[in-house]
C-alpha cells in the first residue's frame, strides 16, 4: 500500500489525465430523483461529494444483462469487454460488497471468467463518506476499507490522503505523478483521524450484531417471518439494489431460420420471486414469501458469515431506502430484539 496526498484543487487535473484510460463513470443526480452512474467526458461535471448510487458497483461486474457469448454452426464466439472502466466516488460499503463477490465469483477451482474479465479491466477510485439517514455501515464494520480499490481518497479538508491499493492504481498515479506528494504531515494524520471521528459520530443507524446468527437461528420458528411474508410484493428490488447480492439467470436466445445461430445471456435473478425455487416437476420449494424472506435474510446475517466469516450485508442502507412496504435489516433487527 502506497500513501500519498493531493491538493483538492487538483483533483479534477488527476481525473482529467486518466480519463483517456477507457470510459469514465462517476454518480451523477441531475433531476432529484437518484445517484446513478453515468460515464463523464469532462472532470468539472465530476461531484466531489456524490451520494450512494442506487445500483451499486456490482453492475460493473455483475450486469444486469451480460450477453456471454454468440453461437453458430462454426462454433462458438466468445464476446469479451473491448474497453477498460474507469468508476470514481465509491464508497467503503459497496467496496466492501464488491469484495463479497470477489469471494464467490473468483474463489475456489472454477472462477466465473465473465467477472474476472470486468474485474480486471475496471478501475476502482474510491472516495470518502459521510453516512445518510439509511447508512449503518459502521454496525457492519464496513465503513472502512483496506482492500478491494485501486485508489482510494479521504478527504482532510484542504487535501486527500491517497491510498494506492494496486500496480493498477499506481498506473493511474503516474498519469499525472507531479500532482501528489508522499510527504504526509503529522497535522495530516491528525485531520485523517478528526475526519474519521467524526464520521463515525455522524449514523443515525446502529445495530448491535452481537450474537445475530445465534438470534436467526432461534427465531427460524417465529410468527413475525409471517407478518414480513403478507406485507412482501415480492418485487425484488431489496435483491436488485443490494451490493452483494449476485444471484442471475441463463437463457439462449436462438434465431429461426435455415441457420443455427444465437447467444447465450444472463441476467439478475431474485430469491424473492415465486419462480426462482421452483424446478422442473412443479415442485416449489419456497412457494410462501415468508419462507423467501428468511432465506434472504438468514443468508445475509447468519450463513454467509458461518462460510466466509463475513456477513452478506455492508450496512448500505439501500435495502431501508428502496423496499416500498419496509421490510429491511433495520425491521428484522427490531424484530429479533423484541423491539416489534
Amino acid at each position: 500500500m502506497k500513501l500519498l496526498k493531493i491538493r483538492k484543487e487538483d483533483i479534477r487535473k488527476f481525473l482529467s489525465g486518466i480519463m483517456s484510460i477507457g470510459d469514465f463513470y462517476a454518480p451523477v443526480n441531475p433531476d432529484g430523483r437518484g445517484w446513478r452512474y453515468e460515464c463523464i467526458e469532462r472532470a468539472e461535471d465530476v461531484n466531489l461529494n456524490p451520494g450512494k448510487p442506487v445500483i451499486p458497483l456490482k453492475r460493473f461486474f455483475h450486469p444486469p444483462r451480460l450477453k456471454t457469448f454468440s453461437f453458430d454452426s462454426n462454433g462458438f464466439h466468445p464476446i469479451t469487454l473491448d474497453k477498460k472502466i474507469l468508476v470514481f466516488g465509491v464508497h467503503p460499503c459497496d467496496i466492501n460488497g464488491t469484495l463479497i463477490l470477489d469471494s464467490l465469483f473468483l474463489e475456489g477451482p472454477y472462477a466465473d471468467p465473465y467477472y474476472k474479465e470486468r474485474r480486471e479491466k475496471t478501475y476502482v477510485i474510491g472516495l470518502s463518506c459521510m453516512p445518510d439517514d439509511t447508512c449503518f455501515c459502521k454496525s457492519m464494520n464496513t465503513h472502512i476499507v483496506e482492500e478491494g480499490f485501486d485508489v482510494f481518497f479521504s478527504d482532510i479538508g484542504e487535501w486527500y490522503i491517497v491510498w494506492v491499493a494496486t500496480s493498477k492504481g499506481d498506473d493511474l498515479i503516474h498519469t499525472c505523478e507531479e500532482l501528489f506528494t508522499d510527504h504526509i504531515t503529522a497535522e495530516d494524520i491528525d485531520a485523517y483521524v478528526q475526519f474519521h471521528k467524526k464520521r463515525d459520530a455522524s449514523f443515525k443507524l446502529n445495530f448491535d450484531m452481537t450474537a445475530i446468527a445465534d438470534k436467526m437461528e432461534l427465531n427460524y420458528e417465529a410468527d413475525f417471518w409471517r407478518v414480513l411474508g403478507e406485507k412482501c410484493l415480492s418485487c425484488g428490488q431489496c435483491t436488485m439494489v443490494c451490493p452483494s447480492c449476485n444471484c442471475y439467470n441463463v437463457t439462449d436466445v436462438l434465431e429461426v431460420d435455415e441457420n443455427i445461430k444465437g447467444e447465450r445471456r444472463r441476467h439478475w435473478d431474485s430469491c424473492m420471486f415465486e419462480y426462482y425455487s421452483k424446478v422442473a416437476s412443479g415442485e416449489n420449494f419456497r412457494a410462501q414469501r415468508a419462507e423467501r424472506i428468511r432465506l434472504w435474510y438468514t443468508h445475509k446475517l447468519k450463513g454467509f458469515n458461518a462460510q466466509y466469516g463475513r456477513y452478506a450485508c455492508v450496512g448500505c442502507g439501500r435495502c431501508i431506502e428502496y423496499c416500498p412496504v419496509d421490510i429491511n435489516v433495520r425491521t428484522v433487527w427490531e424484530y429479533l430484539h423484541g423491539l416489534r
